[in-house]
């Protein structure tokens, strides 16, 4: 995998809010897939070691089987600092490593963190989305900006996340009586779609199953565990 729209990781805090706001212009929100086309999902994580690198991983799933095809990982020590907002700056790095290590693209991509949802609307998924001409969806396990009712107690249930006058993602309950996630179009993928794919790959657990199976991943290998 390539990107698309290249600019560096590496820049000022300044810099970083100039290329935020010319992805934000960038970012669709127009699905481009029949749902019977996709067949490979991916999950994506970002897990720390002893030593503050970034490692990341990139676990490529079958739909509807939800079979692990491939696991990929990169690893990379963020130079720049964190700044709540700016997270992609950071892991951007050691995520795309781990992509250009897969030998197949996965048709949809879940972020363990925002999309649209995020004060300037660049989340992580929506930045990589971007970044990579990727269709992505952000998973959260807590919301960042706006606001929002709690969903009823059964799975399925869900609330619009409002910001600025405008629906940015859902608080859904992936399972009866757990605790919502909150979910948000990252990129090339529109609210609904989004919350329709997070609850069908949630299978018995909180986490979707890409975003799960990836933050298992991430937390075997960032403690020096091989895959």
């Amino acid at each position: 995998m390539e990107r698309q729209y290249p600019h560096p990781f590496e820049v000022t805090l300044e810099e970083a809010l100039r290329i935020q706001e010319d992805i934000r212009q960038k970012v669709s929100l127009e699905f481009p897939l029949k749902d019977e086309a996709v067949t490979l999902l991916a999950g994506v994580d970002v897990a720390y070691n002893a030593l503050g690198q970034a490692v990341a991983v990139v676990v490529v799933l079958r739909w509807p089987s939800l079979e692990v095809v491939e696991v990929t990982s990169g690893v990379h020590k963020p130079s720049f600092p964190y700044v709540p907002g700016f997270l992609s700056f950071r892991e951007g790095p050691a995520i795309e490593e781990a992509f250009r290590r897969l030998s197949v693209v996965p048709h949809l991509f879940f972020f363990d963190g925002q999309g649209i949802a995020h004060p300037r609307g660049v989340g992580i998924a929506s930045h990589l989305g971007v970044l990579f001409g990727l269709v992505s969806i952000g998973v959260a396990k807590k919301p960042l900006v706006g606001h929002f009712q709690e969903p009823g107690e059964k799975r399925g249930s869900f609330t619009f996340v409002e910001y600025r006058g405008r629906r940015v993602g859902v608080a859904l309950r992936t399972k009866d009586r757990t605790q919502p996630v909150f979910v948000s179009p990252g990129n090339r993928i529109d609210l609904e779609r989004a919350r329709e794919w997070a609850l069908k790959t949630a299978r018995g657990f909180r986490l979707p199953e890409p975003v799960r199976l990836a933050h298992i991943f991430s937390e075997r290998l960032k403690g020096g565990k091989k895959q």
